[in-house]
């Protein structure tokens, strides 16, 4: 009999899905460097491509990935604090920043695209911007990195 309650218990208990979320509760910790670091490293990742020997496909290869996942990683940081972080008294003091975010993610898709020195400083310059006003709006100056 308690094996069936085991396992009844067991089945009640078991999760039914994965749920991926940066947080359900209000914990307040929020950070853009994830999405300055990505910027850096897609900008990296390009000026590195460029300078491949044309034969080096292994390589070249690699780094499009590391660029392109990069790229989402900045699409995703921002989502997160635009979303989750931003509320409605922002926009009063930031009333560009609905338009400065889909500036970043299409940026962002524009760098997943192609290999293109301008687009990824594009980026970073955008992400450093909406990293500005992000410290601006807790009233804290920008960490040193």
């Amino acid at each position: 009999m308690s094996n069936v309650l085991g396992k009844s218990l067991a089945r009640l208990l078991a999760p039914r899905r994965v749920a991926h979320a940066h947080c359900d509760i209000p914990c307040g910790i929020y950070d853009p460097h994830a999405a300055q670091l990505a910027a850096n490293t897609v900008a990296t990742m390009v000026q590195k491509i460029q300078g491949l020997a044309p034969d080096d496909h292994n390589n070249l290869i690699r780094m499009v990935k590391v660029k392109e996942d990069h790229a989402e990683i900045v699409k995703r940081e921002v989502v997160i604090i635009w979303g989750d972080y931003f509320k409605p008294e922002h926009l009063d003091k930031y009333p560009d920043l609905h338009d400065q975010t889909w500036k970043i993610l299409k940026l962002a898709s524009r760098n997943k695209q192609n290999i293109d020195a301008q687009a990824a400083q594009e980026l970073q310059a955008a992400v450093d911007q909406f990293a500005n006003v992000f410290w601006e709006s807790k009233g804290q100056p920008a960490p040193a990195r």
